[in-house]
């Protein structure tokens, strides 16, 4: 049986069906029947995708503006996607999130890992930040937010519709408090020992990175009694998370006065705001002023932003992930470590390795490799899409 009540697209000959049938969630628009019909389609529709065999292969969202034109929601042609569709979907990446932490402060949807296409969900405390990443989510988030708010309990949702994947769909950006009352400030995240401060309404993205605890609990191990160096620091993400581990001082680097005031306001939380100090400026310049200066540190750490974010960009990308390590190599002393990440899917582990080995090089050190280390267990990773995996951390000793 098929829902006849939704509109049916149909896969090419030269589609790979059988890639859908084993679990990859996306077709492409070079793999689908695109007539006048399906173009009319309003974006974000939910329609029954069928093989070229016309045999049905599940319920999926479809969107022509975007080169990912079928998102697969549900294997069974028959779902319907409504109210208790989601509250399946969130009760079962609720259970998973409470299995793992004692407390309400973790990314409870992980977009396709999660079986929700395109949306992510982070969670602090009382309050849950949606990033409707696709059309077919800014259709339903009425019934997505209902049944955020009936299964989690959470009396605040606010929605941070903004982003380069927006924009690949087609939708305009847009942030709102859409339930609840909007949190009187940044909210405090306990975190490895740690305490954040997450601005949920005008940090970046949903105001705090989750995905890198298991790694600022590998470079807290590492700190004890040492000096750390943390760049591209965000709102003091290794720093803080190494001065919890018993670091004697951290200096967080970052472009953004505003993260780094909030970073300060962590480590008040956490009574460490002594050894805590921030510097302004542009990454890699802040670590060539600190070569000369003959600047050394037990620990250094560099997590800059993606810059890989495509194909397009990953020759570029990788020669900056070079660069990094280059940069910073000469900065950790004899015997200390130096912790790179890549949040960019389109390198690579591989490469992104190979980049920080080459850069590691040009400094004239040498390293062995002591951890490879990946995004939590609340960003789960698709198995059959490589995309969902897209956070490294190597951490050398030098």
């Amino acid at each position: 049986m098929t829902d006849t009540s939704l509109p049916v697209v149909r896969m090419l000959p030269k589609g790979n069906a059988l890639a859908i049938r084993h679990g990859f969630p996306w077709v492409y628009a070079n793999e689908l029947v695109l007539d006048r019909r399906t173009k009319k389609l309003p974006a974000g529709s939910l329609a029954v995708l069928q093989d070229a065999e016309r045999k049905p292969l599940g319920v999926v969202a479809f969107n022509a503006n975007s080169k990912i034109t079928c998102r697969m929601l549900d294997r069974s042609p028959d779902a319907v996607i409504d109210g208790a569709w989601f509250d399946g979907k969130l009760k079962a990446a609720l259970a998973h999130r409470e299995t793992l932490f004692d407390a309400p402060f973790y990314r409870l949807v992980h977009a396709e890992a999660d079986g929700l296409p395109g949306v992510i969900i982070d969670r602090f405390g009382d309050v849950a930040v949606v990033q409707p990443n696709t059309a077919w989510a800014d259709r339903l988030i009425e019934a997505l937010l209902h049944a955020l708010m009936r299964v989690t309990g959470v009396s605040t949702v606010i929605v941070n519709g903004t982003g380069r994947t927006r924009a690949l769909e087609g939708l305009d950006d847009r942030t709102e408090v859409a339930r609840g009352a909007a949190p009187a400030g940044p909210i405090a995240v306990p975190m490895n020992g740690a305490v954040y401060m997450a601005d949920v309404l005008g940090g970046q993205k949903t105001g705090l990175f989750y995905d890198q605890r298991p790694n600022h609990a590998f470079a807290a191990r590492l700190s004890k009694g040492a000096r750390v160096l943390d760049v591209f620091s965000h709102v003091g993400g290794f720093g803080l998370a190494t001065l919890a581990g018993g670091a004697t001082s951290a200096l967080a680097v970052d472009g953004s006065a505003d993260a780094l005031a909030l970073a300060e306001q962590g480590a008040g939380q956490m009574g460490v705001a002594d050894r805590f100090a921030t510097r302004k400026g542009d990454a890699f310049s802040v670590l060539e002023d600190l070569a000369k200066d003959k600047e050394l540190f037990d620990v250094v750490i560099c997590d800059p932003p993606a810059f890989a974010p495509s194909k397009k960009a990953l020759e570029a990308g990788l020669r900056a992930y070079e660069r990094v390590a280059r940069l910073a190599a000469p900065l950790v002393k004899p015997g200390g470590y130096l912790g790179l990440c890549s949040c960019s899917h389109a390198a690579d582990l591989t490469k992104f390795r190979n980049a920080s080995a080459r850069g590691i090089g040009r400094a004239r050190r040498r390293g062995q490799i002591v951890h490879t280390g990946f995004a939590g267990p609340d960003h789960p990773l698709m198995p059959h899409l490589a995309e969902s995996g897209y956070l490294k951390a190597l951490f050398f000793r030098l």
